[in-house]
């Protein structure tokens, strides 16, 4: 059988941080422990079909670049093929133990709605196959909801009631492919679930639409025997003016209002945080907080830009907040670490997908070490600690237990006096952080 990756030989090894091969890890190390648990465990990277094994280099600018030894075939059915046969062989050789999907990833759009299910469901097949064959594991699929002509007023939240039931059959169909691929959950990325313009929309009644979608998805993941988690991914624009997901604050008040908590937690994309004027760590805390972090896709935007460009994610100091954040919750149980990152226009090789992906396995395991380092000393939580003593007090349990008033507070105000003006010493916080991150120790 044709080999489409032939210059890694074998799978790619851990070789420590001195060693000059770029097709090594540095700092992932699979088997070691860390917080009681292999970093295999505690990142559980997943590669993403649609950017990896489907993107071809172009932009609003210029036409494909990538050179891509599959996927070449006349035959859509056998192009798709192909493509899944090189998805393993990546996978495989790069180590993880996970993917992601669009339904339309992995399958092409048949003449007909029944021609597309029938594409669908051979590929299906062919992947539940080559998860047997290879050990690989699917985290979660997704219906791809934004790219056919037909969704661009977009999908639950379309005008027309014809291009839901289209929703609904994508959503239904990857629903029960999800299950019979063992994925643990399915991800709501609203593409197009939003706005151009104001003057031509019933906003009330398309997030009515929206919520009314979710429930019927959780409904029929019950008959299919879904025992996962759905998530939603919040993106605030592009292509739309204004989407209904557009953070992770938006996203959780929106399950709220809907009655969706209880089904729903959210999957929180590096780049998106950014493009909503968030950092990585504030979208991921804000979700975390409330118990709803569930899932990540990790990449990273260039900051001048005004546009997902899902470069992967070498940033190691945004790394080590996300592993402090998630340690600090215990992990992902239905999720993991999705590389929704893409190689730039101009590294048009395959095996620029490697130096992506080590490069990113290695910024999130350096982030790790890191963060359990943070944790294992406590530095932060002891400042924090400190910094919110007060409420340690009577009237600090009142406020929290919302068993005062404002005649009681102000009465305490009255016989305290003036409040003590404390620094918030961000920026001895931010030079101890800097201590852990680019400490020689961490290896």
């Amino acid at each position: 059988m044709k080999e489409f990756f032939p210059e890694v030989k074998g799978k790619i090894a851990y070789e420590g941080p001195r060693t000059k091969n770029p097709l090594a890890f540095r700092y992932y190390d699979s088997e070691r422990l860390v917080a009681g648990k292999t970093m295999r465990e505690q990142l559980k990277f997943a590669v993403c079909y649609w950017h990896t094994l489907k993107g071809n280099g172009s932009d609003p600018f210029g036409a494909p670049v990538y050179n891509r030894p599959w996927g070449q075939e006349t035959n859509a059915l056998e192009a798709a093929d192909s493509t899944m046969r090189a998805a393993f062989e990546f996978i495989q050789k790069l180590g993880v133990d996970y993917y992601c999907f669009h339904d339309r990833d992995i399958a092409p759009d048949g003449a007909t709605l029944s021609e597309t299910h029938s594409n669908f469901e051979k590929l299906v097949n062919r992947a539940a196959a080559l998860q047997k064959d290879t050990g690989v594991k699917l985290l979660w699929g997704t219906a791809g909801l934004a790219t056919h002509p037909r969704y661009t007023h977009g999908a639950a939240s379309n005008p027309d009631p014809l291009v839901i039931a289209h929703a609904a059959s994508q959503v239904k169909r990857t629903l029960e492919a999800t299950v019979a691929l063992g994925g643990t959950s399915f991800v709501f990325w609203g593409g197009r679930e939003g706005y151009s313009s104001l003057l031509n929309t019933r906003l009330k009644q398309e997030r009515d639409q929206l919520g009314a979608f979710y429930h019927m998805a959780v409904e029929h993941g019950k008959k299919a025997g879904f025992k996962g988690m759905y998530f939603i991914e919040p993106k605030p624009a592009e292509p739309s003016t204004h989407q209904y997901d557009f953070d992770a604050a938006t996203s959780l008040q929106f399950l709220s209002e809907y009655d969706l908590l209880d089904h729903f937690m959210l999957n929180i994309e590096a780049n998106h945080a950014t493009l909503a004027k968030h950092t990585f760590e504030h979208e991921l805390m804000m979700a975390s907080s409330v118990g709803k972090l569930g899932s990540l896709d990790i990449n990273r935007g260039n900051t001048i830009l005004g546009w997902d460009t899902d470069q992967f994610p070498t940033d190691v100091p945004t790394a080590t907040m996300a592993m402090w954040i998630i340690l600090k919750q215990g992990g992902l149980p239905y999720g993991g670490l999705n590389f929704d990152a893409k190689v730039r226009r101009g590294s048009f090789d395959s095996m620029d997908l490697f130096y992506g992906h080590i490069g990113g396995m290695d910024a999130f395991a350096r982030g790790l070490l890191i963060a359990d380092r943070l944790i294992s000393d406590g530095v932060l939580e002891k400042f924090q600690s400190e910094r919110y003593a007060e409420f340690e007090s009577e009237m600090g349990h009142k406020i929290l237990n919302r068993t005062t008033s404002l005649d009681e507070l102000e009465k305490y105000a009255l016989s305290r006096g003036e409040a003590h003006f404390r620094s918030g010493r961000e920026e001895l916080l931010e030079n101890v952080l800097n201590d852990y991150i680019y400490s020689p120790t961490i290896e």
